[in-house]
Parts: C-alpha cells; sequence; structure tokens
C-alpha cells in the first residue's frame, strides 16, 4: 500500500530568536509536520524544550505536531505532550519498563504512538508491538544532538523494516530522523521511508524558504 509522503522540518535547528517567523516561513498553509526532538540530559547528554513550547505552537499553526521523546522515564511526559497538543508521539523502548503500557497510554490521549530506534537498536526489538504501531522513527544517528553526519547502514534498517511491514500487511509509517540532506533524501525514500525530519539542511540554509520547498517537492515526485 502506497503511504502518502511528508516532510517533518525539525525546529531544534531552527533559530529561536525568530522562531515564529521562520514557523510562518515553512509551515504556514502546508501540510509539513511539525517535528519537536525532546531531550532531558538524562536519556540523551542535551536539554532542549517542553510542554509549554509545544503548546504554543499548537495554538499558533494547525499542522500536525510530532514529538520524539529523548527521556526517561517516559510515561510522565508522554501525559503532558499529550495535553499540550501533540498528535504524534514516539518514544526510545530503551526508556520504558513496560514498551506495551506506554504504548496504550499515549493511544489513550488520542495521539498517533510510534517507536524510535537508535542506530544500534535491532528491528527485533519491536517485531512483538509492531502491528499495534502507527509508525516507527529510525534514527539515522545517534540521538541528542542536530546536524549529525547520516550513518550510511540506516538504509538497509529502513529496506528490512520496509519488508516486514508490508510483509504483514501492517498499517505503519516509517519515519526516517538524522543527517536528510539533498545528497541522500531520494534513497531513503526509495528504502521505504515515508516522513522525512530534516532540520539543519533546511533551518541553517542559506534560503530556508528555497529549502523547505525544494524538500516538500521531492518526496512528493515520482
Amino acid at each position: 500500500m502506497n503511504k502518502k509522503n511528508f516532510l517533518a522540518p525539525s525546529i531544534l535547528d531552527a533559530n529561536f530568536l525568530d522562531l515564529k517567523t521562520q514557523l510562518d516561513v515553512v509551515f504556514k498553509g502546508n501540510n509539513n509536520i511539525i517535528h519537536l526532538d525532546i531531550m532531558d540530559a538524562h536519556y540523551v547528554p542535551n536539554l532542549t524544550f517542553g510542554p509549554f513550547l509545544c503548546g504554543q505552537i499548537k495554538n499558533y499553526l494547525p499542522n500536525t505536531i510530532d514529538v520524539h521523546l529523548m527521556v526517561e522515564p517516559v510515561d510522565s511526559l508522554i501525559e503532558k505532550f499529550a495535553e499540550a497538543g501533540a498528535n504524534m508521539i514516539s518514544f526510545h523502548p530503551e526508556a520504558s519498563l513496560h514498551v506495551h503500557r506506554s504504548i496504550e497510554l499515549v493511544k489513550s490521549f488520542g495521539c498517533k504512538v510510534g517507536l524510535a530506534l537508535n542506530p544500534s537498536t535491532p528491528l527485533s526489538t519491536i517485531e512483538d508491538v509492531l502491528g499495534i504501531l502507527d509508525f516507527i522513527l529510525i534514527m539515522s544517528v545517534n540521538p541528542g544532538f542536530g546536524s549529525q553526519k547520516f550513518i550510511e547502514n540506516s538504509v538497509k534498517k529502513i529496506e528490512r523494516l520496509h519488508t516486514m511491514i508490508t510483509k504483514n500487511s501492517y498499517d505503519c509509517q516509517i519515519e526516517v530522523d538524522g543527517g536528510i540532506n539533498d545528497s541522500n533524501i531520494i534513497k531513503i525514500k526509495k528504502a521505504g521511508a515515508n516522513i522525512f525530519v530534516v532540520g539543519s539542511a533546511i533551518f541553517k540554509s542559506d534560503n530556508i524558504t528555497k529549502s523547505s520547498q525544494f524538500f516538500h517537492n521531492i518526496i512528493n515526485t515520482g
């Protein structure tokens, strides 16, 4: 089954002194997904932002908000971000004592639920719950910081995941996050991904309007 492709710009790389303007440029009037990287300085070494920012953005823009929780433990923040307006929530299986319970918690708030897999986390980790997930987030860099280089072996992992989903006729999307740029996005798409998290390649480009439109066009062509 062919799935619709979505661009999910990550505001981790945005200029927060000019955030409203950049949100307008990248998200206003389109179906781009707003990707929020939530880090706690515990599960990962970096510290980013909390539910308050999520709520502020939700009140300003109608776009889908995709929250990637790089935190441990996860359950208390699942509730907070769901109440702040998140539409999609993913977390790392290593960060939950009871993964199935955390999945059901996300669903109880009416949010789409996904599991995020680090580069070293095998696909076997999610085999028993893949059928109840809305999406899998493949990390193509190690989590914790933006502007990292894409790990090439991720392409094969995406291909294997796509085969697992197709073979079992699961209604599960594949999201990829980390180091996506104009030189690798096509092969990531061909491998089976349909949600593309792009950060520095948009927000740190010379022209974020043109860069955003470029990536939006390329994932929806062919």
